[in-house]
């Protein structure tokens, strides 16, 4: 994380860190990062075509006409002395060698999930569990504002580690995504060692 002081409070000491939104295909990415953030989100979208027929796994109502082909990007004060940048990752398979570039100097990750697809959130857990050293948490996305299974029973299913917090989340509500945000922080801060002669202050 980088520090440097806030314009509006020179005394006070910013926090900025780098947070990465992943998951599966169509499971909200895009819709979390432009939900929350405070400068009008990046994203590198692109009208879905016929070559990707029979390759992308498309979401069931249908409605999915572009997807993100590198990246999305954005930005959110969290507390006054934290700034987080958003970065959410491609979730195709063939776009999956990005992920490596993208996580790399991150604070922790989001792994979204769509629980009427399950089977697209295993590869995303599966690469935090065992190719990565990212703190990660687990958030399943509320569409139309509805949690279709137990939180204990999408666990299971998705077979995750007991430690690994498993929260819900709309994506398209800037407060529900916030508090998504606050749950990784809390987390990442809770597994952190203290470096030698600085303190990391965790926030209520």
């Amino acid at each position: 994380m980088d520090s440097s002081s806030s314009p509006s409070d020179p005394g006070l000491l910013t926090i900025s860190a780098k947070i990465v939104i992943a998951g599966g295909f169509g499971v909200g990415k895009t819709t979390l990062v432009g939900s929350v953030s405070e400068v009008p989100p990046l994203n590198t979208e692109a009208w879905m075509t016929e070559a990707g027929e029979g390759v992308d796994d498309l979401p069931p109502d249908g409605a999915k006409t572009t997807t993100t082909v590198a990246m999305d990007f954005g930005r959110i004060s969290l507390y006054d002395d934290l700034m987080l940048y958003l970065f959410g990752t491609p979730g195709q398979a063939r776009f999956w060698f990005l992920w490596d570039d993208l996580s790399r100097g991150a604070l922790g990750a989001i792994v979204l999930v769509d629980t009427r697809r399950l089977d697209q959130s295993f590869a995303a857990i599966n690469y935090f569990e065992n190719d990565s050293d990212l703190p990660f948490i687990v958030a399943i996305n509320r569409f139309d504002g509805e949690l279709a299974h137990d939180v204990d029973e999408v666990r299971e299913a998705l077979a995750l580690n007991p430690d690994v917090p498993l929260v819900t989340c709309d994506a398209r509500d800037k407060a529900s995504v916030l508090e998504t945000l606050q749950e990784l922080v809390s987390y990442t801060l809770s597994l952190a060692e203290v470096s030698e002669g600085g303190r990391i202050r965790a926030h209520a």
